[in-house]
């Protein structure tokens, strides 16, 4: 899988093209608001336009479907994005409750649960997506940005650093959340090497990275949003 913006902007096209053939087909919905998640991920600077009108897509399906597991899966991500961690994690249950083998939601449920101090649930998620889908590499990749959030958030800085790698592999070409979490926790337990290296590479990829980039992008809040930035700190990432 590459996982491009201009892949980002295709798949968002065809969005739109099926919905405008089939207004009340919901998952073409969903997948839009997919796509617009996914795009704005890329963007130089968060744009609340794209987040916008994903959650407008998403409840456009729900109101098509409301058991469509994607339409659940696609408004959690929007809410998880919005910071509203607990309307996430509720979105996500839904989902699995009309799909219980619906691994990418097993894989994304744990990234709100994480953000509400659910460490250990978190990494039980993760780990049962990975069971259910061993060669998905989308399942992979979210289920790996949960187990990166879930030792940061639970200061295992160690084994947050082993899983941040391990993601970084799976989709090379996006600056990826894991790779924040990489150069903050190599930093939080000393090792300025891999820091420095870590953010080396952040840099080629993103330019514009600095601790306000990461300010306008974590949705997280009070303590751990706290100690990320004193570990970026730390590994010497600019305030702008």
């Amino acid at each position: 899988m590459q996982d491009s913006r201009a892949e980002f902007i295709e798949a968002e096209a065809l969005g739109r093209r099926a919905i405008a053939i089939a207004r009340d087909y919901s998952q073409g919905h969903s997948l839009l608001a997919w796509a617009l998640m996914r795009r704005w991920i890329w963007e130089s600077e968060p744009k609340t336009d794209l987040l916008a009108e994903a959650l407008a897509e998403t409840r456009t399906a729900l109101g098509l479907d409301d058991q469509d597991p994607w339409a659940h899966l696609t408004h959690g991500m929007v809410l998880w994005q919005m910071r509203r961690h607990g309307e996430a994690e509720r979105a996500y249950r839904r989902a699995l409750e009309f799909n219980p083998n619906f691994a990418l939601a097993h894989a994304l449920i744990g990234i709100p649960l994480v953000a509400q101090g659910a460490h250990e649930e978190a990494v039980e998620r993760a780990n049962y997506a990975l069971r259910l889908s061993p060669n998905d590499r989308f399942v992979h990749f979210y289920a790996s940005i949960t187990l990166v959030n879930a030792h940061f958030a639970a200061a295992r800085y160690a084994d947050c650093v082993v899983w941040a790698r391990g993601a970084d592999r799976e989709i090379s070409r996006v600056p990826l959340w894991s790779h924040v979490l990489l150069i903050a926790s190599a930093a939080m337990q000393g090792d300025m090497l891999t820091a420095s290296e870590a953010l080396g590479t952040m840099h080629r990829l993103r330019p514009d990275f600095s601790i306000a980039w990461v300010s306008g992008r974590t949705t997280w809040t009070g303590e751990m949003r706290e100690r990320l930035l004193d570990g970026l700190r730390r590994a010497g990432v600019l305030e702008e």
